[in-house]
């Protein structure tokens, strides 16, 4: 049976893509930093950005809504959206597709951001500050229905500081890090000034399936992993919550919110279980109930098994997303909908907090 939701539906995973067009919120005297478009003679259907003379994130194809049907067939995941939509062309169009969709607000992420994307500091400021902007203005034209997760640039902490407080006042309810950030854990020192101003703002801090650290990256991928993602993408996601647990920063920042997207939930009793057991082994104070007492939230996909997961992390600390507007592993437009109306085996009220009540505690909505 469906759930019926009274109360506000929230997409707590969904992106946006960029295009050529997010560039043009670059001011006129960051224009010499304007990504640029190349792809190789061996693979010419594949476009990079190229950013500081290197080529970075891949651009995602513009597949258009019949091929994405057909990739939704071979998957077994619908994946459609209209180009228009995940890139942010066609505002409306975002906003009526959400209404078909059973989603009142979707929480935006970014696609470009989930490796290193600059090696010079001016470069990286400036990207984010046109990002940033980018996103403010789908925030003033989305009817309050499109909140997002602001990027910073990590290598100048205080530049991303004050990045930091434009977001809050253009709608941003989260700043994404990656799992390592260049080659710092999140748990370092140099972040704390980074923690302290997210809390006092009231922003959540959201680690997104990624890495920045281009030689880790490089080192964990496996041949045998298509798409190359699991060992040096949502494996380090995973292990930064387990640090995060077992270090200083919850204790240091108490209200600090924290939350771990797109890598599904069937992670938690496992993180859970390990910080425990070592805590006890080597006399720290961990609290039992982990993910509530350390503010910790986590996105399940649709098909996580929930009791389970639901016995170590409570039921106020999963939220669930659709990664919206891309077309891999956790892919899945519709997943609202399936989610509403698949037996669990959980209460209807656990299913109310996952689609409404933790998402809005976690991005403080």
């Amino acid at each position: 049976m469906t759930t019926e939701i009274k109360t506000l539906v929230v997409d707590a995973d969904a992106h946006v893509v960029e295009s050529p067009r997010t560039w043009d919120f670059l001011d006129a005297d960051e224009e010499k930093y304007r990504p640029a478009l190349f792809s190789s003679p061996d693979r010419p259907q594949t476009e990079f950005w190229v950013i500081d003379g290197k080529p970075r994130g891949t651009k995602l194809p513009t597949l258009a809504e019949k091929q994405l049907e057909e990739l939704s067939k071979r998957s077994g995941y619908n994946v459609v959206t209209a180009v228009a939509a995940r890139e942010m062309d066609d505002v409306q169009l975002r906003l009526d597709h959400m209404d078909e969709l059973g989603v009142d607000v979707q929480v935006l992420h970014n696609t470009l951001w989930i490796t290193s994307i600059a090696e010079l500091p001016d470069t990286e400021a400036a990207l984010t500050r046109c990002w940033n902007r980018w996103m403010a203005d789908a925030w003033h034209k989305g009817q309050g229905r499109l909140r997002w997760s602001c990027v910073v640039p990590t290598m100048t902490i205080s530049e991303a500081v004050v990045q930091m407080r434009y977001c809050k006042e253009n709608g941003a309810v989260a700043v994404c890090l990656r799992a390592h950030e260049a080659n710092r854990h999140l748990v370092d020192p140099y972040f704390y000034p980074l923690y302290e101003e997210a809390q006092r703002l009231d922003l959540a801090v959201v680690v997104h399936v990624s890495n920045a650290d281009a030689r880790l990256s490089e080192r964990l991928k496996s041949p045998y992993d298509m798409g190359s993602s699991f060992s040096n993408l949502r494996v380090p996601t995973v292990t930064s919550c387990h640090e995060y647990i077992m270090s200083e920063v919850p204790t240091l920042f108490p209200e600090l919110r924290w939350g771990f997207v797109e890598v599904c939930a069937q992670w938690v009793p496992w993180v859970v279980k390990e910080a425990r057991r070592r805590s006890r082994k080597l006399s720290r104070d961990v609290p039992y109930d982990i993910f509530p007492e350390y503010r910790i939230y986590a996105a399940c996909e649709t098909d996580d098994d929930l009791p389970f997961i639901l016995k170590y992390a409570g039921p106020d600390n999963i939220v669930i997303g659709t990664d919206y507007g891309h077309t891999d592993i956790s892919s899945e437009t519709d997943a609202i909908g399936i989610f509403r109306a698949t037996d669990y085996d959980i209460t209807e009220e656990e299913k109310i907090k996952i689609l409404s009540d933790n998402p809005r505690r976690l991005y403080g909505l």
